[in-house]
């Protein structure tokens, strides 16, 4: 099995043991918190700041234009000019952003922190097939975020006691943001193409995605906020350049993918026991696109950062045009949103219309 990990740490080194707490005990939620924790699952769109940590890898965002609206204007390593969706649901529930993963278990990091306030295994790059991120030479993938959960839920058993953590975790929310990658990879695939029609190909991805999650829930993960793919297709550099079209294949890849994916998660809820939110981000970001105006945006087709046209020509880099105003664009590069539309889109997933959220909304899943 290949190493995600950074170099010179040991698997057995990332458990913390907190010998001081020798019984279960059950940490009181502050006033402004509605849930313990947020511990994060995906790609991109919801790292913040994992690849930072892999020294070869090819995907990453810690350096400018990137963060220019984060606070303290500072490349974190998101994909984006500030905060992703991850960073607003947090908010949204009271809780700082979930810390990536790797800075926590970083042999520069002498503190060793708890992992009781949540934390966040994304990575750009990472698909649900462990093959999704050969371009970009490294990332995590979501079978590879499943095993450093698992050294986490070992930490929170020591420092919780057996019976803490169940409740910790039961309450927590387990947030779910992957796929996109893997959509991307079978469009740009003649042998996957080959091997599988589109529709076996989504329903492939479902299934391995059911595994990841049974692994999750095996852990004390009982809450799940899992995120559909978008119209991927209507991204900067999925548009036709002459055209300036969406990618219709990708989108329709993509329908696919989501109607497996709801399908997997009403047969696994009463196998496993578990409750979850499907969030519709397809229907959201379309919205967003087609009626931009309505939203604030003045531009859904072009990048605000990026090379050539659209700036779909190449990624944001410090020598890359950026747009003066970056609450005019739906795209911050030519693949991941700004922070304005994750904004929107945690707002409409949040408490919103039933049909951005189904069987409930994410309000509705927390006070269960």
């Amino acid at each position: 099995m290949a190493k995600y990990h950074t170099d010179g740490l040991p698997m057995a080194s990332f458990v913390i043991v907190f010998s001081l707490f020798t019984s279960s005990f059950i940490i009181p939620l502050s006033e402004a918190q509605m849930v313990p924790a947020i511990y994060v699952f995906g790609d991109s769109l919801v790292d913040v700041g994992n690849n930072n940590y892999l020294k070869i890898s090819l995907a990453k965002a810690n350096f400018p234009h990137n963060g220019i609206d984060y606070p303290g204007k500072v490349a974190t390593g998101r994909f984006g000019n500030g905060k992703n969706s991850a960073d607003f649901l947090a908010e949204k529930v009271g809780l700082p952003p979930s810390p990536p993963y790797l800075s926590l278990v970083s042999k520069f990091n002498k503190q060793k922190e708890s992992f009781v306030n949540g934390v966040s295994f994304a990575s750009g790059g990472a698909g649900i097939f462990n093959g999704s991120d050969k371009q970009f030479r490294q990332s995590i993938p979501l079978s590879y975020q499943v095993n450093y959960y698992s050294e986490v839920h070992q930490n929170i058993g020591l420092q919780l006691g057996s019976e803490g953590a169940k409740v910790h975790l039961s309450k927590s929310l387990f947030l779910i943001v992957i796929g996109s990658n893997d959509i991307f990879g079978y469009i740009k695939n003649s042998k996957l193409q080959s091997e599988y029609t589109p529709q076996q190909y989504a329903v492939l991805m479902a299934s391995n995605l059911k595994e990841q999650l049974q692994r999750i829930h095996a852990l004390g993960a009982q809450k799940f906020v899992v995120v559909g793919t978008g119209p991927v297709g209507c991204c900067p550099a999925q548009r036709d350049l002459d055209t300036e079209e969406c990618n219709d294949g990708a989108n329709s890849l993509s329908v696919m993918y989501n109607e497996a994916l709801k399908s997997m998660l009403q047969q696994l809820k009463p196998a496993l026991g578990i409750s979850y939110t499907l969030l519709n981000t397809y229907t959201v970001l379309t919205n967003i696109v087609q009626n931009a105006a309505s939203y604030g945006f003045t531009e859904a087709k072009a990048a605000c950062c990026g090379i050539g046209k659209l700036k779909a020509q190449g990624p944001c880099l410090p020598v890359a045009s950026l747009c003066s105003n970056r609450r005019d664009h739906v795209f911050w590069d030519f693949y991941h949103p700004t922070q304005a539309t994750h904004g929107i889109i945690v707002e409409n997933f949040f408490d919103g219309p039933s049909k951005y959220a189904s069987p409930m909304t994410v309000k509705e899943l927390i006070a269960l």
